[in-house]
């Protein structure tokens, strides 16, 4: 596909500024993982664009090959973080470590860049600190703004940072969890977090983690959302360049395995952690800069598609009814690639509100409330939001002891 106004082709690294890719992994043509549909588009188009994985040839940087415009992307989302316990239950936590280890008080400003629904922000205001979002998607801007949680409905920039701290004061602590993958333009981002954070204030990334999404194959990660793919030496290379430095990074579990990344102005009174020297001693046992690694990724990925395939049909051929479970972006990524409709999925359930009704991208599957999981009774469940399968499954054990099974897609297909 050639360059349009809302899709275009990286011909830049967005880390080390070189011009030298070779792509490494072909989705095809994709539609937006978020793009849900209403009953009356169903019959109608849709809109594609190239999902491509590139390696960067000077600095071992994993990217998307196309940027689709962010406008288009987010500002109708329908992702909303606190229809997840698991969720809730994560920001509580990170916010109840960070309080005390960066002696967060009434007079500290943490800031949170792509807010959602404030679920991170509700605990540190919860603990006394002064808080504000930033949110494009206006919508569920103010969903938050109605639950107590300040919040800008804009993207993130050196102007918007500067509006800001000429208004507030700047910030001790700026988050970016999830989000920090999903941008385009980091260098307008850093530029203006500069702006903003405070001269001995962190900035704190969560994202998922290239070592895990190669060694668990989770390529599902893999949707337009999802720009870049981290590692800790390609993020230390990344700061660098602004004159900023890395000084801790933790293992977090969510998304299946992701880092926790706290970055500090290169003069700023907070030490580096001898841990980020395990990270990259893992990322060089993992041979993250040798490109071999993801051309071997991909035949993997392959492999997991031509067996997940073979179980569906065999379980068909039996005449088994087959659902899945959670509509996240990933699971559409992985409905898109196998082709997976609803020749093999009836329905697929999920508790989010704002998807229930609508249909899924591509493969067009209604998605509904979970109550239907026991009115029509399916003998498997495919689990797309694979990352909460523990709770899913834990949560539907009556659905077990009925007599369903689940099925687990990733790394390879399994049937509990």
């Amino acid at each position: 596909m050639k360059n349009s106004p809302i899709v275009k082709k990286v011909n830049q690294c967005r880390v080390c500024t070189k011009s030298n890719f070779t792509k490494v992994f072909n989705f095809g043509p994709t539609p937006l993982a978020n793009a849900f549909l209403k009953k009356d588009q169903i019959d109608g188009g849709e809109l594609f664009f190239p999902l491509e994985i590139y390696f960067c040839n000077n600095c071992s940087f994993l990217t998307l090959g196309h940027v689709v415009d962010p406008k288009t992307l987010f500002e109708n989302y329908v992702y909303v973080s606190s229809t997840s316990q698991v969720f809730t239950n994560h920001f509580k936590d990170f916010a109840s470590s960070i309080f005390p280890r960066f002696n967060i008080n009434s007079k500290s400003l943490v800031i949170d860049i792509g807010s959602n629904d404030g679920i991170l922000l509700k605990p540190f205001k919860a603990m006394g600190a002064r808080v504000l979002g930033i949110e494009p998607a206006k919508h569920i801007a103010k969903v938050a703004e109605k639950d107590g949680i300040e919040t800008i409905g804009e993207f993130f920039s050196v102007d918007l940072a500067k509006r800001i701290a000429k208004k507030k004061g700047r910030a001790n602590i700026v988050t970016a969890t999830n989000v920090f993958a999903h941008i385009d333009d980091l260098d307008e981002v850093i530029n203006g977090l500069k702006v903003l954070l405070d001269d001995d204030g962190v900035f704190i990334i969560e994202a998922p983690y290239l070592v895990d999404f190669l060694q668990k194959r989770y390529f599902d990660l893999v949707y337009h959302e999802h720009l870049s793919y981290w590692s800790v030496a390609s993020l230390i290379l990344l700061f660098k360049r602004f004159s900023m430095e890395v000084l801790n990074v933790e293992k977090v579990a969510v998304h299946g395995g992701s880092i926790r990344v706290f970055v500090k102005k290169k003069n700023g009174i907070h030490k580096r952690k001898n841990r980020i020297d395990e990270f990259l001693r893992l990322e060089k046992k993992q041979r993250l800069k040798d490109i071999r690694t993801y051309l071997k990724f991909q035949k993997e990925v392959e492999n997991n598609r031509l067996k997940l395939l073979d179980l569906l049909t065999r379980l068909k051929a039996k005449n088994k009814k087959i659902a899945g479970y959670g509509a996240p972006a990933k699971g559409n990524t992985l409905l898109n690639y196998f082709g997976i409709g609803t020749e093999f999925l009836d329905y697929i359930v999920d508790d989010s509100p704002w998807k229930q009704g609508l249909y899924s991208p591509g493969k067009r599957i209604p998605v509904v409330p979970s109550k239907t999981l026991y009115e029509e009774k399916p003998d498997y469940l495919l689990i797309l939001a694979w990352n909460f399968a523990d709770s899913i499954i834990n949560m539907h054990r009556k659905f077990k002891e009925l007599g369903g099974k689940f099925i687990i897609p990733v790394p390879t297909p399994k049937i509990i």
